[in-house]
C-alpha cells in the first residue's frame, strides 16, 4: 500500500456542473427575453389599434361637425332662434305626467302627501328624460322626512333639496308641509300611451291631491 499518495495535489474537480447551470440560466432567460418581446409586441399592436379607431371616430365627427353647420348655415337668422325652443319643445313632449306621478305614488310613505308639484323645465340625456320639479309634500310625523329623502337618493329616480317647511294647523290636523327642489330622472321604456304634454307655461302649480 503506497501511504505517500497525496490526495491533495489532485483535487476533484466537475466541469459539467457550471457549464450546465449556465445553460440553464440562458434558456431561462431567452424564454423571458421572447416573453417580453411578443408582450410588448401584442400591446402595441392593441395600442395601434386603439389609435386607428380613435382616428376613425374623430374623423367621423369631425364630418359630422361639418354637416351640422353646413345645415346651421342654411337656416335664416329667425330658424337659428327657433331651433332651441323646437328642441325644447321637443322634450317636452316626451314628459310624462302620468310616469311622474306613478313614481311619486312608489316613492312616498304612506304618511306623507303630495300638496303641490309643478315642473320647471324638462331636459334630454340619452334616451332619459330629465326634468326640474318643486314638489311640496304634508305629513304628521317629520322624522319620516328624511327616511324618505334618504330612499329617493337611494333609488336614484327623485334627488331632494329642502327649501322650506312650514307648520300648518286647520282641518282637524296639524303637520308640516316641506318644499323640495326636485331632479327628476325619469324611468326609460315607458308606452308612447303614456306620454303627455306638459303645458307652455310649466312654471305654474298644478295642484296634486291624494
Amino acid at each position: 500500500m503506497n501511504n505517500s499518495l497525496n490526495l491533495a495535489s489532485k483535487p476533484f474537480s466537475n466541469r459539467i456542473l457550471p457549464w450546465a447551470l449556465t445553460a440553464i440560466i440562458l434558456f431561462v432567460s431567452l424564454i423571458g427575453l421572447i416573453l417580453v418581446v411578443r408582450l410588448t409586441t401584442t400591446a402595441r399592436a392593441q395600442a395601434e389599434t386603439a389609435q386607428i379607431e380613435i382616428n376613425k371616430l374623430k374623423q367621423e365627427e369631425h364630418g359630422l361637425m361639418k354637416e351640422a353647420e353646413t345645415l346651421k348655415a342654411a337656416f335664416t337668422a329667425d330658424q337659428q332662434q327657433a331651433l332651441p325652443a323646437a328642441h325644447l319643445l321637443v322634450d317636452r313632449k316626451l314628459f310624462s305626467w302620468s310616469r311622474l306621478l306613478a313614481d311619486l305614488e312608489a316613492s312616498l310613505p304612506p304618511n306623507v302627501r303630495v300638496s303641490r308639484i309643478s315642473v320647471q323645465d324638462v331636459t334630454r340625456d340619452s334616451s332619459q328624460t330629465i326634468a326640474q320639479l318643486e314638489l311640496a309634500v304634508f305629513t304628521k310625523n317629520p322624522s319620516t322626512i328624511s327616511d324618505m329623502i334618504a330612499t329617493m337618493h337611494k333609488e336614484g329616480i327623485f334627488y331632494l333639496v329642502l327649501k322650506n317647511q312650514n307648520l300648518q294647523k286647520g282641518r282637524g290636523e296639524a303637520g308640516t308641509e316641506y318644499e323640495f327642489s326636485v331632479v327628476y330622472r325619469a324611468r326609460p321604456g315607458y308606452s308612447p300611451e303614456s306620454v303627455a304634454e306638459v303645458g307652455d307655461d310649466t312654471a305654474k302649480s298644478s295642484e296634486v291631491r291624494r
